[in-house]
């Protein structure tokens, strides 16, 4: 029977690098579409928040009309106590009953008169909820126009990218199985720890991947031999050499662009 083939460590940090490759392409994907579901709740809110306004308004020229029918009651129940007045007049018996008479009709044309001025002020009122209301109608049908684009933005990338998520998964899955747990669990712990989720960088200029610590030469050679897994002692991730990285990123690019 044929020996099984022994992986390298350097077959495993090929691999190791291809899942980092993945993985920060499908943190890619779900970043874009992590925004645009926050997006549209937050316009979703707004137009709910806009047409509780425009109800507010709607309800304040309810109250509003609802005072000028009273104040137009009043306004004709002082018209008739007025013409009752003036029509007892005619059959008062003494100066003294007329006085009061006049008194009290000239106290409804000054109800009337309120009555007409609160009326007025009403009407200048519901002229301003109503342009209120108008302004938000237009904001909303604006804010309408908006969310439609960003539901239908939002379902094309859904469409497109749940289909290449789901192959990004398994391929990260079928390297992962290339190298042996206790590797992918280090992978795995380091990529949380970090915050653009880089467990695995490339020496760049002589440093870590977006590091400013220099890495010794010997270190540097050492990593480039690929004989074994070498962690940068500052951040804790693993470390690949210039060539090697390049090398699976222009393989995994290729793979990318096919989907």
């Amino acid at each position: 029977m044929a020996k099984k083939k022994e992986i390298t460590v350097e077959d495993k940090l090929r691999s190791l690098y291809n899942v980092q490759l993945i993985d920060s392409r499908i943190d890619k994907i779900r970043d874009i579409r992590g925004e645009l579901p926050l997006e549209v709740r937050d316009l979703e809110d707004e137009i709910e928040g806009l047409k509780m306004r425009i109800e507010k308004f709607e309800q304040g020229l309810e109250e509003i009309n609802a005072q000028i029918s009273i104040k137009k009651n009043l306004i004709a129940e002082a018209k008739t106590l007025i013409k009752k007045y003036t029509e007892q007049q005619k059959n008062v018996r003494n100066n003294r009953e007329f006085d009061s008479l006049t008194k009290e009709t000239e106290f409804q044309q000054l109800e009337i008169q309120l009555a007409e001025k609160n009326i007025n002020e009403y009407k200048v009122q519901i002229e301003q909820k109503n342009e209120s209301i108008d302004e938000i109608k237009s904001i909303t049908s604006e804010k309408n126009k908006h969310l439609k684009h960003k539901k239908s933005e939002l379902d094309k990338i859904l469409k497109e990218t749940e289909k290449e998520e789901t192959v990004l998964l398994k391929k990260s899955d079928d390297y992962k199985k290339r190298i042996e747990d206790r590797l992918v669990f280090a992978y795995t712990r380091i990529r949380a720890s970090v915050k653009n989720g880089l467990a695995i960088v490339p020496i760049e200029r002589g440093a870590a991947g977006g590091s400013f610590f220099t890495i010794p030469p010997q270190i540097q050679m050492e990593i480039a031999s690929r004989k074994k897994i070498i962690t940068d002692e500052h951040s804790g991730r693993i470390l690949v050499d210039e060539v090697l990285a390049a090398e699976q990123k222009n393989k995994m690019e290729k793979l990318f662009s096919k989907m």
